[in-house]
């Protein structure tokens, strides 16, 4: 049964989640006080954070920006603000989804059902060996040599995505509806700057050369 944290400053939402949530087979807790947010998420645990980002005393982004240097658990965002500034922030710090208020409550229980079937597949895989390197998954890493690179969390899920169409060109427009998972906002830029981003990782393992652009294309790793 996962355990699922509910961190929403409004006691009837969060009361009404919980309740569904755990009618539904989950394990559901409410955060009830927000003085230590970041440590009562460690200390819980969850399989996944359903998470606001107006909260008393922090700010939900700060949060998920700090659990995501702790931690994979899956995030989504919950919120009243529906603007493409705050989802496009969310989702750069970490969050697996974003939806604003009001939602459709059974939208939200296929969206955990999604993610925490994607993290169950994603954890009973420790590694990935390609013929050039290895990515850890448990450790969101990439070795080589016995040297090994922290990846983030879009920068991993970037590479991972070409590792299994490895030799095949993705388009911008496939890998940014992989990455976000919705249609309601694509920013070039941002894809842009993890693929650098990425780049400069792959040439610290002596290993840029196999990322290629093929302009007006994509992007192949070979």
């Amino acid at each position: 049964m996962a355990k699922i944290l509910i961190i929403e400053d409004d006691e009837k939402l969060s009361n009404q989640i919980e309740i569904f949530l755990n009618n539904n087979g989950y394990q559901a807790e409410t955060l009830k006080k927000f003085d230590d947010t970041i440590g009562d998420i460690i200390n819980i645990n969850p399989d996944l954070i359903l998470l606001d980002i107006n909260l008393p005393g922090a700010d939900g982004e700060f949060v998920c920006r700090q659990i995501r240097k702790k931690s994979n658990v899956p995030i989504i965002i919950i919120t009243s603000r529906d603007n493409e500034l705050d989802e496009l922030l969310s989702i750069n710090y970490g969050a697996d989804h974003y939806v604003t208020k009001p939602f459709n409550i059974q939208i939200l229980l296929a969206k955990i059902s999604s993610l925490l079937r994607r993290t169950k597949m994603e954890n009973n895989l420790e590694k990935i060996q390609t013929k050039d390197f290895v990515l850890n998954i448990s450790k969101g890493t990439i070795e080589k040599d016995n040297k090994e690179i922290e990846l983030t969390k879009n920068e991993f899920k970037i590479l991972r995505y070409l590792i299994e169409r490895q030799n095949k060109i993705v388009s911008r427009e496939e890998m940014m509806d992989y990455l976000w998972e919705s249609d309601s906002f694509i920013d070039d830029n941002t894809l842009t700057v993890n693929i650098a981003r990425l780049r400069n990782k792959l040439e610290e393992l002596n290993l840029k050369e196999l990322l290629e652009t093929k302009r007006g294309q994509g992007y192949i790793l070979k």
